[in-house]
This record gives C-alpha cells, sequence and structure tokens, in this order.
C-alpha cells in the first residue's frame, strides 16, 4: 500500500473499542489453542499470526527483545533517519503531547533507534523491553506496528489482542514504513504507542501521512544535493569534451555528457580515485568532484573479473546484491522483481528461458515480453554478470543467496509462484 489508499484503522470511527477489545481477546484465546474462533481478525492480523505460529514463536514468552546498545550511535548514523526526525516530531506532536504515547523512530530492521514520551508511558515501555536499540522485529515479538509494517510494506495499526504476544494485550500502536524516496525501499518506521485506552481511529492515517512527509523532505534534499553537483559538474564536463558523467557519493546521476542516461550508477564500496570498474560502463577513470564524483569511461574493455555475487534476502523489504572482484567490492539495493529473478537464477544455474521465467514469476508462460524487458533493465544494471538464451549467471562467479532465519520470510511480500514455492518447501524441509 502506498500513495493514495487510507490505512485500515484497528476500531472503526463509532465503533466502541471496549467491545472490539473483548471480541479480540476471544478471538485470540480460540485461535492461540487451536479452537473455532468467533470471528475472523483483520487480514494483516491474520496474516502476521499464521506467519509466528508457522514460525514457533509462543504468544506466552516473557522473553525481552534482543537490545543492541553498543553500536546505537553508528545504527541511527547509517540508517538515513536523522535528517526526518524533526519532521516526524513536529507531525506527531499532538498526539505524543498529552503524555499518554511515545513516539517511536526505528529502522529497517525493526531496531529502536529513537522515543520520546512522557517518563509514565516511557516507563510502562520500559517493562515491556521496548527501549532504545531494542529489536522489534515481528520475529522477535510476534505482531505489532513496527515489524508487521515491515513485512506487510504498509502502515498499520495494532489494538489489544490483536498483539500475538499476551504481554502486549494492554498496548495500541500504530506505525507506518518511511521509503527512500530514490529507490523505494523501506529505510524505517515511524510508530506512536500508548495503552490500549488511548487508541483512536483516525491515529494510523496521521502516522501514515507524516511518514510521507517524511519522505517528501527526503526527496528535495535529495534534489537540492543533486542540483548543487550539477552547476560544479557543468563547466567540467563541457571541457572535457568526452564522454563522462557526475555522481554524487552513492551514485546518483547529477549530470552527464555524451553517455546513455541513468540515474544511478553502481560506484564499489571503497571507491578512490583512480581506475574502478563501474557495472553499467566497464573500466572507468574515477576523479573527484565537491560532494561526488567525475567518471570517465575508458577504452579498456578488460573482464570484471567478478569472484563472488551474493544475493542478500536477509532482511525482509530490503534485497540487497553483494558483488566482489578484482576491482572492489559492491554493495547494491535492488527493486523486488529483480530480487526474484536473482532468486530464480542462482537456485538453477542452468539458466531459465523467457517463457520459464514468465511462468515463475508471474504463474503465465505467456508474459514473455514482460520477462525479456525486466531482464535488459537488470543485465543493463549488471553488465558481464548475466548471460541470456537461456538467462543465467555467467560463468565463472560463485553466487551465493544468504535467506532470513525464518525462511517463510523470504521475500514476504512476493507473490511469485516460484519464491511462494521457495517458502513452502524451504520452511517443510
Amino acid at each position: 500500500m502506498h500513495g493514495a489508499d487510507v490505512p485500515e484503522p484497528a476500531v472503526a470511527v463509532g465503533e466502541d473499542p471496549r467491545s472490539y477489545a473483548r471480541l479480540m481477546s476471544a478471538v485470540y484465546d480460540a485461535t492461540m489453542s487451536g479452537h473455532r474462533a468467533p470471528a475472523r481478525p483483520r487480514d494483516i492480523i491474520g496474516d502476521s499470526w499464521r506467519r509466528l505460529k508457522a514460525a514457533g514463536v509462543d504468544p506466552d514468552s516473557r522473553t525481552p527483545p534482543v537490545v543492541e546498545s553498543g553500536g546505537l550511535e553508528t545504527l541511527r548514523r547509517a540508517s538515513g533517519l536523522m535528517a526526518v526526525l524533526d519532521e516526524l516530531s513536529r507531525g506527531l506532536e499532538s498526539i505524543v503531547a498529552d503524555g499518554t504515547n511515545i513516539l517511536v523512530v526505528a529502522d529497517a530492521e525493526g531496531r529502536v533507534l529513537w522515543r520520546s514520551g512522557s517518563p509514565a508511558v516511557l516507563s510502562n515501555a520500559d517493562r515491556l523491553g521496548f527501549i532504545e536499540g531494542a529489536r522489534w522485529a515481528e520475529g522477535e515479538v510476534g505482531t505489532n506496528a513496527i515489524g508487521t509494517a515491515l513485512v506487510s510494506n504498509r502502515a498499520v495499526q495494532v489494538f489489544s489482542a490483536e498483539h500475538f504476544l499476551r504481554t502486549h494485550h494492554s498496548w495500541t500502536c500504530a506505525g507506518a514504513p518511511i521509503r527512500d524516496p530514490r529507490t523505494g525501499h523501506v529505510i524505517g518506521v515511524v510508530d506512536v504507542s500508548g495503552p490500549a485506552a488511548t487508541v483512536h481511529p483516525t491515529t494510523v492515517a496521521l502516522v501514515d501521512a507524516v511518514a510521507r512527509l517524511a519522505e517528501s523532505h527526503l526527496r528535495e534534499q535529495h534534489d537540492r544535493t543533486l542540483n548543487r553537483l550539477r552547476m560544479v559538474a557543468a563547466p567540467i564536463l563541457a571541457r572535457i569534451g568526452k564522454p563522462a558523467l557526475a555522481v554524487d557519493s552513492d551514485g546518483w546521476v547529477a549530470a552527464v555528457d555524451s553517455l546513455p542516461l541513468h540515474n544511478r550508477i553502481l560506484l564499489p564500496d571503497d571507491v578512490a580515485p583512480g581506475r574502478a570498474w563501474i557495472p553499467s560502463f566497464g573500466i572507468c577513470d574515477v576523479d573527484v568532484l565537491p560532494g561526488g564524483w567525475l567518471v570517465r569511461p575508458t577504452d579498456d574493455d578488460g573482464a570484471p573479473a567478478l569472484t563472488r555475487l551474493e544475493l542478500d534476502l536477509s532482511v525482509a523489504g530490503a534485497p540487497a546484491v553483494d558483488m566482489a572482484g578484482q576491482f572492489g567490492r559492491w554493495r547494491h539495493d535492488i527493486s523486488l522483481r529483480h530480487a526474484e529473478i536473482l532468486l530464480i537464477l542462482a537456485r538453477d544455474r542452468r539458466g531459465r528461458s523467457a517463457p520459464e521465467l514468465a511462468a515463475d514469476l508471474y504463474g503465465d508462460r505467456s508474459r514473455v515480453v514482460t520477462v525479456r524487458a525486466e531482464l535488459s533493465r537488470l543485465r543493463k544494471q549488471f553488465a558481464g554478470v548475466l548471460a541470456a538464451q537461456p538467462y543465467r549467471f555467467a560463468g565463472g562467479v560463485d553466487v551465493t543467496v544468504r535467506y532470513p532465519t525464518d525462511m517463510a520470510m523470504v521475500l514476504p511480500s512476493s507473490t511469485a509462484p516460484a519464491v511462494r514455492a521457495v517458502r513452502i518447501n524451504e520452511s517443510v524441509s
């Protein structure tokens, strides 16, 4: 869910929260004991409960969540969320100001990075282990607005007995994912939590709206950065008179001359002045620019000499590729569709034809045009890594997949038949 869709509140406008809490308590008790429930939970809650039961999570667990307090500052700096903290606080201060709710910001793995609120409600949160550094992912603490928003990739409100852990039934929470507007990938979650009695049908919509405002702020900040780099680079590119481009420190393209247009190129992790292999262009000369890099493709068509490629699926909603070779190391976030394709090819090194991939991805062998377009984009992004006829990884590259601990969480938002089969077969085995 993204954009115009309105998040679903736990308790509808005009509905009595106490009556709903009693009903959900009966539904919860029946479901957890394996009996027939008097009603069905909302879909997003039912899906979460099924995932957790399949993973063997104990609803009566009292084990406190894992806390990573030592490297908290490092996690904060790496999250990409520091730039929007003020935006989030301003947007939600009306909810937190009455002293009954806390504001929490977590990273893409569900680790609590910041929280604020009155001493009384913070003290209540302490007793649950809902503290800075705590891992609040769904697999760690059951159904909750932070972890379940990350898995479902949508805003979610969780009220009373909708929580999977019984110890959380006295709480309500509303969380919304925050996406990097450049990539669409989730970088964190903003959450408002408090006693169950504070539940309100408009809270989840407000939290979601504030998350969207934060994304707009990130987009504007990125545009300003690229515009500054563009002004510096334009006269330099004109003076060179040869194919070149200017990119920021993350590889986002600010200016280009005599080269195909790219939004972003993949820079090595340890990029430095000198020669580097850039997957989109081959071997390039790289020089420093204020706020970025000047990249000039060379005539040297030497092989990239990749030795290792790892498809990292360990974090739900954040698939990535790690590559290593003669010219350095690269890590690159990828889309869900590209992650699906790479997973399928990694599991069948002989390769897949376009009709086979169409069946793997869509359950329809006739969708070869769509498949070929996706593979064309993917092969441009990772030049020399993928071969065609059939589509497969090029020889000489050691390909591995890093799976999540719980195989039911392999690309959880994917509906591709081949990915569903991986979840089912690997979970059973």
